[in-house]
Parts: C-alpha cells; sequence; structure tokens
C-alpha cells in the first residue's frame, strides 16, 4: 500500500462519531481533572519548586516512556513525525506543565479551573485550522455556550470572577499550548498509535528536561511533605503519561473536535476535587452549574461535523 493510500486510511475513522471515542476521552479527562488541584498541593507550601514539578514530572514520564518502548520494540518515527513530535511536546511536555505549575503558586485552584474552562472550544479551533475538521456553525455555537456555561460555573464555585493577574495570562498561555499539542497528538496518535505518540514526545523532550531538573534542584532542593510527594508522584505518572493513553486514543478515533468537548466536564471535576482536597468553597452551585455544563457537553458532541478530504 502506497503512502498516499495509507494516510488516507488512516484518516477515516474520523469521518464519524463513536461512543468508544468519548469513552476514552472521558478516561482521560478524568485523569486529568485531578492535575489542576495536585499541582496546587504540590507547590502550595513552597517546599517542591514550580520549576522541579514541572521538570520533575516530565522527567519520570520519560523514564517510563522510553522503557515503554523499549520493551515493545517500537519502530521509529521517520520524516516529519519528529517535527510533529516536537509541536506535541512543545504543548503538553513543556508549556502546560510548566505555565500551570507558576500559575498555581499564587491562583487557586477553582479559579484556574475558570481559564482552562476554554481549553475544548480552543482544541476545537485548532482541529479546524489543521484542516482536518469543518464544525458546523451550531457546533460553535454550543462550544462557546459550554465553555461560558463552564467559566461562570467554576467562577462561582470559586468565590466569583476577579482582576486579571499574570497567573491568568499563564493560564491562557497554558490553554494555547495544551490545545495545540491535543490537536496535533490526535492527528499524529492516528499514524503512531496513542500511547506511542506521548512516549515518543516524552523521550523526545528529555534531552531539554534533564538540565532543568538538575538546575532547579541546585537552586532549590525540594523538601515537600509525604502528601506533596504524592500529588507530584499522580502528575507525572498519571498526568503527564498515563492519562494521554486514554485521551489520544479517544482523539485519535474522533473527530477531535467533537470528542474535546467531553473535557467540558473537567471544571466541575477540578472544582469538586479542589474543595475536597484544598478545603476551597463549594456550595449549592456546583449542583446547578454541574448538570448545565453536563448538558452543554452533551448536545456539543452530538452535533454533526462536516470534514475536509486528507489533503496527502
Amino acid at each position: 500500500m502506497s503512502d498516499n493510500s495509507s494516510a488516507t486510511a488512516l484518516a477515516a475513522p474520523a469521518l464519524s462519531l463513536s461512543r468508544a471515542g468519548l469513552w476514552w476521552g472521558l478516561l482521560g479527562v478524568a485523569a486529568f481533572s485531578c492535575t489542576v488541584p495536585f499541582t496546587r498541593v504540590a507547590v502550595g507550601s513552597g517546599g517542591i519548586s514550580p520549576l522541579f514539578v514541572g521538570s520533575g514530572r516530565a522527567v519520570i514520564a520519560a523514564a517510563l516512556a522510553a522503557a515503554a518502548l523499549v520493551l515493545t520494540r517500537q519502530r521509529l518515527p521517520h520524516g516529519v513525525q519528529w517535527a510533529r513530535l516536537g509541536v506535541v511536546a512543545g504543548g503538553i511536555v513543556v508549556g502546560f506543565p510548566f505555565l500551570t505549575s507558576y500559575a498555581l503558586t499564587t491562583a487557586p485552584a477553582s479559579h484556574s479551573a475558570v481559564v482552562i474552562a476554554i481549553l475544548p472550544a480552543a482544541t476545537a479551533a485548532v482541529a479546524a485550522l489543521r484542516g482536518q475538521e469543518r464544525p458546523s456553525a451550531f457546533f460553535w455555537g454550543m462550544a462557546v455556550v459550554g465553555a461560558a456555561v463552564a467559566i461562570v460555573f467554576a467562577a462561582l464555585s470559586g468565590g466569583g470572577f476577579t482582576g486579571l493577574h499574570w497567573s491568568d495570562l499563564m493560564l491562557f498561555g497554558a490553554v494555547i499550548a495544551a490545545a495545540i499539542g491535543y490537536a496535533e497528538g490526535g492527528l499524529l496518535a492516528r499514524e503512531l498509535g496513542a500511547w506511542q505518540t506521548i512516549s515518543w514526545a516524552l523521550v523526545m523532550s528529555a534531552p531539554a528536561m534533564v538540565p532543568v531538573l538538575g538546575v532547579s534542584m541546585a537552586q532549590s532542593p525540594p523538601s515537600g511533605t509525604p502528601v506533596e510527594w504524592a500529588a507530584f508522584g499522580y502528575l507525572a505518572v498519571v498526568s503527564m503519561y498515563l492519562g494521554f493513553f486514554a485521551w489520544y486514543r479517544g482523539l485519535a478515533i474522533g473527530p477531535i473536535a467533537q470528542v474535546s468537548q467531553v473535557q467540558l466536564v473537567q471544571p466541575v471535576l477540578s472544582v469538586c476535587l479542589a474543595a475536597v482536597l484544598l478545603h476551597e468553597r463549594l456550595t449549592w452551585v456546583t449542583v446547578v452549574g454541574g448538570f448545565a455544563v453536563l448538558v452543554c457537553a452533551a448536545v456539543t458532541v452530538r452535533t454533526r461535523l462536516r470534514f475536509v478530504a486528507n489533503p496527502r
């Protein structure tokens, strides 16, 4: 089979919405929903620096990824796939972890969920820009409504809206980085496989992350509590690695624009976890707002999309 025919065949699963894609996506979202609260726990007392959290989680995940790739004897990516893996690594291995780690040194976990709530719409936009999917006007309308409802829900659950701070700018940057990494990784997972994509991205970023980790340890030797180390362990093993097994598989089954909308439930889960783990304010708004967010997500993922032919 030629390269052209192979590319067309690999893109075919995205032509129809699959329940399997949604369930895999939801599993990934469930894993990621702990990321914001656990990052806040890890950097909360200052014993573990944001630089150590951002680089350390990537190095540990890269070690796990390298072992998995070697043990299963995976073939090396080729050609332009390396450049695309660089985009994935820049977005989800470097950009999102570092920006959120620094932002959460001052921003409450529930407030951070306010900004991150726009990630599903951002991911759908990047998927459209990549030329694979053409969401309808109704889809975009529901995506915007869902993001708005999620933002209002998270803001009210976290005590209301506040002025724009430097931490918000970092969170907006994290959203852009993650959206690019998610969309490109979802497309690449159709060629390399879901867990292989995140594994190669992590291994690719390791040479840059190891020196950063060394610098962070030299500047401020980590001295966290057992709870903070447990939170860091979750970020390294689940948020940075295992969660992407499910998430990229869901995006690969696709369509990316639709499956990405299941992330609308992430602020609900994150705010609830922040209330349990960090004792942040939780009111009746959680029930009403959470239900509204789930309705928006359900309507959005059932919206039909239009597709353009794979240019290859």
